[in-house]
């Protein structure tokens, strides 16, 4: 239903401004969701291969950790040998507004900290597989917060634009329609109302003479 709004022509310049207002954010609205989709589907088609790398790389670092834990035992007390990894650093860049992470990790050089005595190769490569996991992991985990921050700015935007082009700019359509009908009825009986004047006045000046 369409508000009404006095019809006035101060009214109708006001609503022409609003109405080519909300045409103008629709189509920003428009134009920031096409380019997040863009940028989601980028790194879409970047997580599905990384997935896959990742499940094969896990596969194969618990396949060697067992295949250590057969050949030496359990290894959990050479394992808190290794030192906790703290160097990962969270920047972020902005995409139409929309804060998105990427998350650096600085590996140092491979260090081995625990006896080599008390361990063998089959140790040796589940450590270096696991840091292979590792870093997999740290880029999974940007790409899974990027996108989940990328749907969720595509959401609200969807609902914007979709608010603009349904509701509001309708309304002003309506509500501009509405005074410019108005206007030119009054217009009309405006010029109606000078014919019969003129008309009247006419005729006295006839009967006059």
């Amino acid at each position: 239903m369409t508000t009404q709004v006095f019809p006035t022509k101060g009214n109708l310049m006001a609503l022409n401004k609003s109405y080519a207002l909300a045409k103008k954010g629709y189509e920003l609205m428009d134009r920031k969701r096409n380019i997040l989709i863009r940028e989601m589907m980028t790194l879409i088609e970047d997580v599905r291969q990384l997935r896959q790398d990742l499940s094969n790389t896990y596969k194969q670092a618990y396949q060697a950790l067992q295949e250590a834990n057969i050949t030496l035992g359990i290894v959990n007390d050479i394992a808190k040998s290794i030192p906790l990894d703290n160097n990962v650093e969270v920047t972020y860049r902005s995409v139409m507004g929309v804060e998105i992470p990427s998350v650096s990790h600085f590996a140092e050089q491979i260090k081995i900290s625990y006896g080599i005595g008390h361990t063998n190769t089959k140790f040796d490569y589940a450590y270096k597989t696991f840091l292979k996991v590792r870093e997999l992991t740290v880029k999974l985990a940007e790409i899974d917060n990027s996108t989940y921050r990328l749907a969720n700015a595509i959401r609200k935007t969807q609902k914007r634009a979709n608010a603009l082009k349904n509701i509001v700019i309708p309304r002003f359509e309506g509500q501009i329609k509405y005074i410019i009908d108005a206007l030119e009825e009054k217009e009309r009986e405006a010029f109606i109302r000078q014919k019969v004047i003129k008309s009247q006045t006419e005729n006295r000046k006839k009967q006059s003479s």
